[in-house]
C-alpha cells in the first residue's frame, strides 16, 4: 500500500475557505479518479509564525504504479485548479510513502 501525502501551508486569511473547498470539491474530485481507497486531512498542531496553517492531506492507494498513473493522468489538471483558486497563498509539497506497518503496538517487557 502507498500513502500519498500532500502537505500544504495555506495563508490564514484563506485557510477556512481552503479547508472547506478541499472537503467539498478537491478531495471528492481526487477520489472520483478511482485510484485511491481512503483519504484523511490532518492539521499540523504547531504554532506557525509564518501567517499560515499547515495541513497534510493523505490518500491511500494500492500501488506505486497506481499513484504514478494518477500523477500522470489526473494530477496536473487538479493541481491547476488549486493554483487558479489560491495562487500565491499557499505552498505545497508531495511525498510518496510505502506503508510498512499499520496499528503497530508496543509489547510490554513482560511479554
Amino acid at each position: 500500500m502507498i500513502l500519498y501525502n500532500v502537505t500544504t501551508s495555506i495563508d490564514n486569511r484563506v485557510a477556512d475557505d481552503w479547508l472547506q473547498w478541499m472537503k467539498e470539491v478537491h478531495i471528492p474530485e481526487v477520489m472520483a479518479t478511482g485510484y485511491f481507497l481512503a483519504n484523511q486531512i490532518c492539521r499540523v498542531v504547531e504554532d506557525e509564525e509564518t501567517g499560515g496553517t499547515t495541513y497534510a492531506v493523505q490518500y491511500t492507494c494500492r500501488s506505486e504504479a497506481d499513484l504514478l498513473e494518477y500523477q500522470r493522468e489526473h494530477s496536473p489538471e487538479l493541481q491547476r485548479k488549486v493554483n487558479e483558486r489560491y495562487q500565491g497563498q499557499y505552498a505545497s509539497f508531495r511525498t510518496m510513502l510505502e506503508i510498512v506497518g499499520v496499528n503497530v503496538e508496543r509489547k510490554s517487557e513482560t511479554e
